[in-house]
C-alpha cells in the first residue's frame, strides 16, 4: 500500500504521464459549457452542481441557472425560495443554500469579487477541498489538485491502491499522488484531464483500457488486476424510514408546509407528515402527525399513492393519502412557515423529489373531485 507522497513510476514518466493526459485530453474533452469560460462565477457554479451528481443532469440545470443569474450580483439578490427553485430536483440542497450564502457574502462584504488564493475562498460557506481546488485551479491556475470519485479511481488502478476510495482517512493519499502528478504550468487544464480520463474511459465498470493513454504507466492493468480496484470498504444496510404525509384539502386549496432553512431539504416545501411510531398503521400516523405540526384535525378520504426514494443514507418508504380538513387553525410545530395554495399555483414552490413523484397524481385526484362536483 503506497504512503502519502510515495510514487511507484520514474519522475521522468511522470513527466510523460502529464504530456500524454493532456495530449489525449486535448483530441476527447467533452465541449461543456463551463468550460468555455475562464471566470470563476459559471465555474463556482458547475463545481457546486457536479458534486454527486452526472454531467448530462448538470448541464440543463447549468444553463438555465446562468440565463436567470447571470452574475453573481444577480444571484447574490435573488430570494432563497427562487433559488432552492431553480435547484428543485438536483438533490444535496445544502449546496444550493450555502452558496447563495457564499455569493451574498462577496457582494456585501468583498465588494463582488471572489477570492483568488484558496484560504480566502476557503472561509466561505460550502466550500471544501474539492470545491476550493477546482475553482481556483481552473479559474484562477493556482496549482492545487483537485480529487473527486474519478480521480480517486484513476488513482486506485494506477498505483493498484490498498486504500478504500470510500474511507475519508484515505483521502490523504490520493490527494498526496494527484499533488505529486499534477501540472503546476496548467493546473486547471489537468485537473480536468483527469476527471475527464475517469468519466469517460477509466470508468467504474468496464474501463476501456485499450483506448486509455494511461495504460502502460497503469500497475492494474499491467498485472491483469483492474477489475480489482478501486478497492471499496463495507458500505453498512441503508435503513428505510416509513412515512406518511397528508394532501389537506379545504375550500379548493391544499395546505403545504416548508421545512426549517437548517438540515435536511432545509427551505423546501412539502405536504404535511411524519414518521410512523412503532406499530403505527400509517394513515392514523399521518392524522397524528398533521395534527402535532399543524394544529389542524384532518380525516382520510383515500390511499393516494406509495413512494419510494434514497437519499445518501437513508431510504424511505412514504404513505401518501388524501385528506380533508375538520377543525382547527394553524399552530406550527417544526415547519416554519405553511401556506392554502391553489393547485395551479404550486409550480412556484420548491418541493423535495419525493414529494416531485406524487405531485403529478394530486393533479389528477383533483380533476376527478372537480369533474364529480360539476
Amino acid at each position: 500500500m503506497l504512503s502519502p507522497g510515495q510514487t511507484a513510476i520514474h519522475p521522468s514518466q511522470i513527466i510523460q504521464f502529464k504530456k500524454k493526459l493532456l495530449a489525449w485530453y486535448e483530441l476527447n474533452h467533452r465541449k461543456l459549457p463551463w468550460r468555455e469560460t475562464r471566470d470563476p462565477y459559471p465555474i463556482w457554479i458547475s463545481e457546486v452542481m457536479l458534486q454527486q451528481t452526472q454531467v448530462k443532469t448538470v448541464t440543463p440545470y447549468f444553463l438555465n441557472f446562468m440565463d436567470r443569474f447571470p452574475t453573481l450580483e444577480a444571484f447574490a439578490r435573488a430570494d432563497l425560495q427562487t433559488v432552492l427553485k431553480m435547484w428543485e430536483g438536483l438533490g444535496y440542497y445544502a449546496r444550493a443554500r450555502n452558496f447563495h450564502k457564499a455569493a451574498r457574502i462577496i457582494v456585501e462584504e468583498m465588494k463582488g469579487v471572489i477570492p483568488d488564493d484558496f484560504h480566502g475562498f476557503q472561509k466561505l460557506p460550502g466550500i471544501g477541498d474539492y470545491i476550493g481546488s477546482a475553482v481556483q485551479s481552473i479559474a484562477f491556475g493556482r496549482p492545487l489538485a483537485v480529487v473527486d470519485g474519478n480521480v480517486k479511481r484513476v488513482m486506485a488502478r494506477l498505483y493498484s491502491m490498498e486504500a478504500p476510495v470510500n474511507k475519508p482517512n484515505s483521502h490523504g493519499q490520493f490527494k498526496a499522488l494527484a499533488d505529486l502528478h499534477l501540472d503546476r504550468h496548467d493546473p486547471g487544464t489537468f485537473n480536468q484531464a483527469m476527471m475527464e480520463l475517469g468519466a469517460l474511459v477509466c470508468s467504474p465498470k468496464a474501463p476501456d483500457c485499450n483506448a486509455c493513454p494511461m495504460s502502460e504507466f497503469c500497475k492494474a492493468f499491467l498485472s491483469g488486476t483492474v477489475d480489482q480496484f478501486p478497492k471499496r470498504a463495507a458500505s453498512r444496510k441503508v435503513p428505510t424510514v416509513h412515512i406518511a404525509a397528508g394532501i389537506v384539502r379545504k375550500n379548493g386549496k391544499v395546505l403545504i408546509t416548508r421545512r426549517k432553512l437548517n438540515g435536511l431539504l432545509g427551505g423546501l416545501w412539502e405536504f404535511p407528515g411524519g414518521k410512523l411510531e412503532k406499530g403505527e398503521e400509517a394513515s392514523l400516523a399521518c392524522i397524528r402527525e398533521i395534527k402535532e405540526e399543524t394544529g389542524l384535525t384532518v380525516g382520510i378520504d383515500a390511499h393516494l399513492t406509495t413512494i419510494h426514494h434514497a437519499y445518501t443514507h437513508f431510504k424511505i418508504k412514504m404513505d401518501v393519502y388524501d385528506c380533508r380538513y375538520i377543525s382547527g387553525r394553524i399552530r406550527l410545530n417544526g415547519p416554519m412557515d405553511f401556506k392554502w395554495i391553489r393547485l395551479t399555483d404550486i409550480d412556484q414552490f420548491a418541493f423535495p423529489k419525493a414529494n416531485l413523484k406524487f405531485i403529478p397524481l394530486i393533479r389528477e385526484e383533483s380533476v376527478l373531485i372537480w369533474n364529480k362536483k360539476k
